[in-house]
């Protein structure tokens, strides 16, 4: 399991404002459209728009909102046309980043991660110069408020997870790509709060920073890239540090 790092990644969005939220909503609205443009509306027919509102759910993304991004994408007319987009490249000190994009726009999107990456201190590559170093695992983030270790691993195993790590106040859990969304609800069945719940590419190895001026460029790179509109997620091998708990 990959630890701090993972942890620290989904609580910098959990704890986001409100106008990140909002942009979270608005990247799995643009996710679920183009899955329902692609296999139809019914999430009986539709297995990967059944594992999309399974996501949005975990993302706290509310059903009233779901419902009616699969209502609206059902009568859409609209001919746009969304691409998916993957760039790779370096970030600040050989950090690598993978930046996963649904666009209408390739030009555009590309100019943008380009951009960020020119402007922060990295530099943006080929395809495959860092997605070597990762693997695509499914990732589910619950709260653990001291339950019993052993009920732990008897229901996660039960759900089909194929490894969990207890670290403080969350449990992670990895499974099967294809099986994420699955076993996500399967534990929230038994009572747990999922956090987060995602295919993510979890790197073999991590960089850490110590340089005060790399570390802040590395934020800030990974801010802008994941306020663009275009990007659905942005993965890395950085260790993060810890992040205090306020008193």
């Amino acid at each position: 399991m990959s630890g701090h790092s993972k942890w620290n990644n989904i609580k910098r969005k959990k704890e986001a404002t409100d106008g990140a939220k909002a942009k979270i909503f608005t990247k799995m609205g643009r996710e679920i459209t183009v899955c329902v443009k692609e296999g139809g509306p019914d999430p009986n027919n539709n297995s990967k728009l059944r594992d999309l509102i399974a996501k949005a759910k975990a993302n706290n993304v509310p059903n009233d909102n779901i419902e009616r991004i699969i209502k609206k994408a059902a009568g859409d007319s609209e001919k746009t046309n969304y691409e998916t987009m993957v760039y790779e490249g370096y970030g600040p000190c050989g950090v690598a980043v993978i930046v996963e994009c649904l666009t209408d726009n390739k030009n555009r999107t590309a100019g943008d991660v380009r951009h960020y990456f020119d402007k922060f201190g990295g530099n943006m590559g080929t395809s495959g110069c860092v997605s070597f170093m990762f693997t695509k695992k499914g990732e589910i983030i619950c709260e653990y408020n001291g339950q019993d270790e052993d009920k732990i691993m008897e229901d996660i195993f039960e759900a089909g997870a194929s490894d969990f790590n207890i670290d403080d106040d969350i449990i992670e859990i990895a499974t099967e790509p294809n099986d994420v969304f699955k076993v996500s609800e399967s534990l929230s069945s038994m009572g747990y709060k999922v956090i987060s719940a995602e295919v993510a590419q979890v790197p073999s190895t991590y960089t850490t920073l110590t340089d005060e001026k790399a570390i802040k460029m590395m934020n800030l790179l990974l801010e802008n890239l994941e306020d663009n509109d275009d990007v659905q997620n942005v993965f890395h091998n950085w260790d993060m540090p810890q992040v205090p708990e306020e008193e």
